[in-house]
């Protein structure tokens, strides 16, 4: 097993969610469990090269690799959700995406103040979710020591926004 089986395995779909974007569709990476080990494996050596302790990840797609890796690694998972999906107190951070504008949200005491977080998502594009977390990590008082993608969309991104180590799996 190699990362360009994996990248084999993703589908591009061409003009989704509107014209001029190149979805990358991880669903059949979904359907092997083998496959989707492999990556868990991948991404658990890329942490356990940082000192954290907490995971968070994106809705929706973040949370199919930042639950079980945290589950690997024994460490707290934190979902970052759409806006109005948390039934508690949350920060919210608007932000920018390839495609459009969204709001996500963190429940407010799930990230004590002087954690250190790291980041998990399927994919990396523009960079706007990663900044909104970090934004939303930073008003709680935590800091992000690393980030780490399936996917990364290279050339799209503002490397120098982002905070702590980075990894990045497939790249188109």
């Amino acid at each position: 097993m190699g990362y360009e089986e994996i990248k084999n395995t993703i589908a591009t779909i061409e003009d989704f969610p509107k014209k001029g974007i190149s979805f990358k569709d991880i669903t059949p990476l979904l359907l092997d469990h083998k496959k989707m080990n492999f990556i868990i494996d991948e991404l658990a050596k890329f942490a356990k090269t940082i000192d954290f302790d907490i995971i968070v990840a994106p809705e929706s797609r973040g949370f199919l690799f930042g639950l079980p890796l945290a589950l690997n690694l024994k460490k707290p998972f934190v979902p970052i959700r759409k806006k109005g999906k948390l039934p508690r107190e949350v920060i919210s951070q608007e932000y920018e995406l390839e495609y459009g504008k969204a709001t996500i949200e963190v429940t407010k005491n799930d990230i004590p103040a002087n954690s250190k977080v790291l980041i998990i998502d399927d994919l990396i594009a523009t960079g706007g979710t990663t900044v909104a977390i970090q934004d939303l990590v930073t008003k709680l008082g935590s800091t992000v020591v690393g980030q780490a993608y399936l996917i990364e969309l290279v050339g799209l991104c503002d490397y120098e926004k982002l905070q702590g180590k980075f990894f990045s799996m497939i790249k188109y």
